[in-house]
């Protein structure tokens, strides 16, 4: 990795951390938009920002976690972080499948990793007596809030482009 593309990295995960944690009454809980999370549209753009946002979202989860930020705890750490590197790598791959010069396929990955993981883990914590309905129930709320990160993100993927900031 050149030294260029690991600023990058390490800038994306710098900012995807201070928005996490300086909006944390929004960035955490059930009900959530994580303004942060637009950055997941930048693999549409640029392949390594997949690690940028994986390691942004670990820090925001740690760190919200140890500050009693984090409702859920470390184990949103873990969960949180694999949703987004999931989503994250999955929108990277199908940023040439468009619709109507849209990747609404790419575009989706966010919301249902977050819906599928975000989800479980808060019905394993909230609803334990129901974890499935439970799953649906905050799954539904975490990706209403990611469907706004993600048209956020995707707005702002057509500002780097005009800008080249991520080319090389």
């Amino acid at each position: 990795m050149s030294t260029r593309t690991f600023s990058r990295v390490a800038m994306i995960a710098a900012i995807y951390t201070v928005l996490t944690l300086c909006l944390a009454p929004i960035s955490f809980g059930n009900f959530q938009i994580r303004i942060s999370e637009a950055l997941t549209m930048l693999p549409l753009i640029y392949q390594p920002s997949i690690i940028g946002v994986a390691l942004g979202c670990f820090l925001s989860n740690l760190i919200g976690a140890m500050m009693g930020l984090n409702p859920t705890g470390l184990i949103d750490a873990v969960v949180g972080t694999m949703a987004t590197l999931g989503a994250a790598y999955c929108t990277w791959k199908l940023k040439d499948l468009l619709v109507q010069k849209v990747p609404l396929a790419a575009m989706s990955m966010p919301v249902i990793w977050n819906f599928v993981f975000v989800g479980a883990e808060l019905g394993y914590l909230m609803m334990p007596d129901n974890v499935l309905l439970g799953t649906v129930i905050f799954g539904g709320e975490v990706a209403v809030g990611e469907i706004v990160a993600v048209i956020l993100g995707f707005f702002l993927n057509r500002v780097f482009v005009k800008t080249k900031i991520f080319e090389k």
